[in-house]
């Protein structure tokens, strides 16, 4: 599942984040935020209709990233984890 499919509030954990080309600098930074495998991240607010940008807490940092940006995140669904 990757982050854009996260439903607000429902916990999940960091599997990885794809590169969508080579020296991906997006991806590279999300890595560098703490986007990193085995991360709880929940959403934690979106904006209206759907659009951009989406409020992630990973950690106890939140930040606003672009759909695009998120669409790099892959996940795994968290079991008795709370993020």
């Amino acid at each position: 599942m990757r982050l854009t499919e996260l439903a607000k509030g429902v916990a999940a954990i960091v599997d990885h984040v794809a590169d969508q080309h080579t020296a991906d600098a997006v991806a590279a930074r999300l890595r560098d935020l703490g986007f990193v495998q085995g991360e709880p991240v929940r959403i934690v607010a979106t904006a209206p209709w759907g659009g951009d940008p989406i409020v992630v807490q990973i950690g106890s940092t939140r930040f606003a990233l672009r759909r695009a940006e998120a669409q790099r995140v892959n996940l795994q669904v968290a079991q008795g984890v709370a993020a």
